[in-house]
């Protein structure tokens, strides 16, 4: 573990029971001199100013500190496909569950500087029956300055890059200072100020949310407090309400409270109740049923494949026809070798089908779309990381895909995941989808990949 000074310490240990917020070690940097500054802004030396902090509650420097800590980034119907799920599944639903009611509440947790909150407000006030039909829309952030922004309700065209015409045209008005979001639209959203360490059980009223978002917030947040956030939203969902989250978090396969749904490549959960339970059993694709000796059939094969004798392996493993799990991604993989991609595919969706959510067999998907769309594959590679954030194969992948397109800085990230995770890798997952390669040497090629990006070992 890296060894800090006291001082830093202190001051990570004090954020984090304040604000709830982790830290990794390339925040150092950025810590420090938020630390210094802050301490010399209020004339006091580190020691004192954190000794302060210590103290009673100091709200305003909190607000300060989320300032100049948080990251910010983000930009108007970012992630489409969640967006288009909302628009296309879960509105729909939730339009016929609120008839009685005429009113939509939707949630932005960790909205930064507005433009999801807005995005939700758009579509719910496109998706209402009727303009008699109340739309909620609640942006929550700890740092003061987005939320300025937020209630300005103007920005650049940098802001709109992902906004389809016909949106733009019709909810923002352009002018000398930028783009300003139409007052119908500003009308249905609201902003506050909100520290995820707090409860506050009249934001979370049980049952209150349609829909919630709280996107690549958990990832920097204490353990704890992830536990605590993610109780209060799914408490304050209504019977089959919608939380989606970033792509850097899960919940894993089973989470309380919700059931995981996928669709449109991106993952989601919804709070079940009556009229929600998940589907029959007979309503589901039909496993295939099992064959004597599967084991033997697919020790055998994956044998085989260590050997890179992918014809023979495909041969052992299709002789009976597969029908477990890994029986059926070991399958899919060789058929992938052997350049039948059609099969492969075909393979890949039967696991996803069969079995839920299923990061291999996602992955598989990836490696499928690779030679004939790109973009397909980032999307599954995404997906696949998303379902198991401890999966190496799909970082690397991705991380090679970026430095195909030129994104040295984005493939640096992913890279560095790639290695951290690959050592830890399981030895399965190398024979299946290291390329022939070892775990040694995917780690010298994530190392190799990094250097090119002009990152250091």
């Amino acid at each position: 573990m890296t060894s800090f000074p006291a001082g830093l310490t202190r001051f990570r240990d004090l954020l984090q029971q304040r604000l709830g917020w982790t830290f990794a070690d390339a925040d150092v940097g950025q810590m420090e001199k938020v630390l210094r500054d802050r301490a010399a802004a209020h004339e006091l030396s580190e020691r004192d100013y954190l000794d302060r902090l210590t103290g009673r509650r100091w709200d305003a420097e909190l607000a300060v500190l989320a300032e100049e800590l948080s990251i910010t980034e983000t930009y108007f119907f970012r992630h489409s496909e969640q967006f288009r799920v909302v628009a296309a599944r879960v509105l729909p639903e939730r339009i016929l569950a609120r008839s009685a009611q005429r009113v939509l509440r939707l949630l932005s947790v960790g909205c930064s500087s507005g433009e999801e909150a807005y995005t939700l407000a758009i579509l719910a006030t496109e998706a209402r029956p009727h303009r008699d039909w109340i739309v909620s829309v609640v942006g929550l952030d700890a740092n003061r300055r987005q939320l300025r922004k937020a209630n300005a309700a103007t920005y650049s065209a940098w802001s709109l890059r992902e906004t389809p015409d016909r949106a733009r045209e019709k909810w923002f008005r352009q002018s000398p200072e930028g783009y300003h979001v139409s007052p119908e639209i500003t009308a249905a959203a609201h902003f506050m100020e909100y520290n995820v360490a707090d409860d506050d059980p009249q934001l979370w009223q049980p049952g209150r949310y349609d829909v919630i978002f709280c996107r690549n917030l958990l990832m920097y947040l204490t353990p704890d407090v992830v536990t605590a956030v993610v109780g209060r939203m799914t408490r304050s969902l209504d019977t089959g309400g919608y939380l989606f989250l970033g792509h850097t978090d899960s919940l894993g396969s089973r989470p309380e409270g919700l059931e995981v749904l996928h669709e449109a490549g991106t993952v989601f959960y919804r709070r079940p109740g009556a009229g929600h339970q998940h589907p029959p059993t007979a309503s589901r694709p039909a496993r295939p049923a099992p064959v004597a000796n599967p084991a033997e059939h697919y020790s055998r094969a994956f044998a085989l494949m260590r050997d890179d004798r992918f014809a023979d392996a495909l041969a052992a493993i299709s002789e009976p026809p597969p029908a477990g799990v890994r029986e059926v991604l070991l399958y899919g993989v060789l058929l992938a070798q052997m350049g039948r991609l059609d099969e492969a595919r075909a393979a890949a969706h039967r696991l996803i089908d069969t079995g839920g959510p299923h990061p291999d067999g996602h992955h598989l998907l990836g490696v499928c779309h690779e030679l004939d769309c790109a973009d397909q594959a980032v999307g599954q590679y995404r997906l696949a990381a998303y379902l198991d954030p401890a999966f190496a194969m799909p970082q690397l992948r991705m991380g090679l895909l970026a430095r195909r397109r030129g994104d040295d800085r984005g493939a640096a990230a992913l890279l560095r995941t790639a290695q951290d995770l690959m050592l830890r890798e399981s030895d399965d997952r190398i024979v299946l989808f290291g390329g022939g390669f070892s775990r040694i040497a995917l780690v010298s090629l994530c190392r190799t990949e990094l250097e090119s990006c002009g990152v250091p070992r």
